[in-house]
């Protein structure tokens, strides 16, 4: 039997149900110092677990999943990525705050359940393919304890996007000097 530190499956969704109960504190905080605590343990994990999954599982199962599986989650990780940028430069109190956090958990739901669905996910066409789960599980371990670690000392480095081509090269964000 493999435990989440020795099966990537088991890891990444271990981080899912992470995040979901910190969404899930987030709806009930009431003051904005914790809502600044919770949205900032939130950008981190998300910015770690999609390094993570793009870095190491997504090039792992490139070639032996469906091919539109993986490129639906590197849009919809530049989808999240946006928002954490937005979260991580504002306040609590500034308009749209809330509702920020709230789309980037329901598009964090929907991208869940895209990786979870039992019979045609990501994950279980991962495992189905034959990928050596184990191996994955401790490079993915390994690395986001290096993410964490840095982020700890450092704090979150600037999201940057794979597959919004519009926010890239001479966008007005690009030239304000802001990577996305």
């Amino acid at each position: 039997m493999t435990t989440a530190h020795s099966d990537a499956i088991a890891l990444l969704k271990a981080d899912h149900r992470k995040v979901e109960d910190l969404f899930a504190k987030f709806e009930a905080a009431k003051r904005a110092d914790q809502k600044q605590k919770l949205v900032k343990q939130i950008c981190t994990e998300l910015t770690v677990h999609t390094m993570i999954e793009e870095e190491i599982f997504y090039p792992a199962c490139q070639g032996k999943i469906e091919e539109d599986t993986v490129e639906e989650a590197h849009v919809e990780h530049d989808g999240a990525k946006v928002l954490i940028m937005e979260l991580e430069a504002g306040h609590p109190d500034e308009d749209f705050y809330d509702a920020k956090v709230k789309v980037l958990s329901e598009q964090i739901k929907h991208h869940v359940h895209e990786e979870e669905t039992p019979a045609d996910g990501m994950f279980s066409q991962a495992r189905a393919s034959g990928l050596d789960m184990a191996d994955l599980g401790a490079r993915l371990q390994a690395r986001k304890q290096e993410l964490m670690s840095q982020f700890e000392s450092d704090g979150l480095p600037t999201p940057e996007t794979r597959t919004f081509t519009a926010l890239r090269m001479g966008s007005p964000i690009e030239e304000a000097g802001q990577k996305i």
